[in-house]
């Protein structure tokens, strides 16, 4: 494992990067992965070393690029759904919500009522899973070690919910232009229900451990410090702005999928540091519940699938007894739909802040241009505004609590 190493480098790059200090053998220069365990991903970060305390970071990104976006464009726009999964591979359904959202918003699609509400519940799941992997791992980073078992151990449950739905524990694709695949099993509503009542109780543990430990407190408070205007400039959303004291929710400033019908709190900590991010997502666990329990008294008996048939397959039971069902199911699956020209940017409150699709149409049925605006890529900027002045401990404590992940970060 290339953990951590002496870098490797010109003099003159030694100047580019860090300044004479470093190039005069004054301060160490060392890579900080690509693949070591407080780095969260393939993330390389060159440090600038004081001893022990950090002068300079520069993350070096890119080991993780798969082309995503290009390989979307030589699809159909139907064919393209299966690559959001990918990305953010702790948001699958949001990946797969904000791709569709942008489709339907190019091509004109009503989504029916009750498809709206199961989005909003995959949607604030997926959040929950999301964030019970951030928990886990941020707290493994600064050695509590045995909360990464305890929330591993609760995401299984959900990853049971989301395989009922979508025959897949994390790649479901569940999430369709005009709807949603298929509707709920009858033991969906009753998994979430007792998944409700299971999680506040596993969340007070978690707070008893963390919120007023003093090693804790040690490790958080008045680390990573970046104020409101810093944040803002840099393009942060998410819980790393909202720690920041910034009242920005993509789900309150530009709702979809019904989300002003919802009545939620957004939380907001004014710390700045780790702490006040972690604390920003501790209650963004119980705004989710809180969301859910309402899209549960919402769900109401109807369609899951758009009626219009430019934009959906026909009903499995008219294949046996239809030809034109059969054609029409070929046809769509094979060929896809025509998009109108023109160009639409849809964004979504992802667990780590906003997740936009830039989507173009040319009139044909292959998008001319997929780009996706992730908040890790964008989030991922202010490390060094962080760290700098901190220990190296200090930095793994501060990569945690702005939870990127890296097929966010590169695509």
């Amino acid at each position: 494992m290339n953990q951590v190493r002496e870098f490797e480098g010109t003099v003159d790059e030694l100047k580019t990067l860090f300044g004479d200090r470093a190039a005069g053998g004054e301060t160490m220069v060392l890579n900080l992965g690509p693949q070591h365990p407080s780095t969260h991903g393939v993330l390389r970060l060159m440090l600038e070393l004081d001893g022990e305390e950090v002068v300079r970071c520069r993350p070096d990104i890119g080991f993780l690029h798969t082309g995503i976006e290009k390989n979307m464009e030589a699809k159909t726009f139907l064919k393209a759904l299966v690559m959001t999964d990918r990305m953010d591979y702790l948001n699958n359904l949001g990946n797969n919500l904000t791709y569709c959202l942008a489709v339907e918003k190019l091509c004109g699609i009503d989504v029916p009522e009750r498809a709206q509400v199961i989005r909003v519940l995959c949607a604030e799941l997926q959040r929950i899973s999301s964030h019970l992997v951030w928990l886990g791992t941020s707290a493994m980073d600064l050695n509590a070690s045995s909360i990464l078992i305890y929330c591993f151990r609760d995401r299984e449950r959900l990853l049971d919910i989301f395989e009922l739905i979508g025959g897949q524990r994390m790649m479901t694709s569940y999430v369709r232009p005009g709807g949603v695949w298929r509707d709920l099993p009858e033991e969906f509503v009753p998994a979430v229900e007792a998944f409700l009542e299971y999680l506040p109780g596993k969340l007070a543990d978690y707070e008893r451990l963390l919120t007023r430990n003093p090693l804790f407190l040690r490790r958080t408070v008045d680390v990573g410090i970046i104020a409101a205007d810093e944040a803002l400039a840099r393009g942060m959303t998410g819980a790393s702005l909202r720690g920041s004291g910034v009242n920005f929710d993509v789900r309150r400033a530009a709702p979809y999928c019904g989300y002003e019908h919802y009545d939620f709190d957004v939380p907001l900590e004014d710390g700045c540091d780790v702490y006040a991010r972690y604390r920003v997502r501790m209650r963004e666990f119980h705004q989710s519940m809180r969301i859910i329990s309402q899209a549960l008294a919402r769900l109401q008996p109807g369609a899951v699938m758009t009626d219009d048939r430019r934009f959906a397959p026909p009903p499995r039971s008219a294949l046996g007894r239809s030809m034109e069902a059969l054609i029409h199911h070929f046809k769509y699956w094979t060929e896809g739909f025509t998009a109108p020209q023109g160009e639409v940017y849809q964004p979504t409150e992802s667990p780590r802040g906003e997740l936009g699709c830039y989507l173009v149409g040319d009139g044909g049925a292959q998008p001319a241009r997929v780009h996706f605006r992730t908040p890790s890529f964008h989030n991922l900027q202010s490390l060094a505004h962080m760290s700098e002045g901190h220990l190296v401990a200090d930095l793994v404590a501060i990569i945690g609590s702005i939870d990127i992940v890296l097929g966010d970060v590169d695509r």
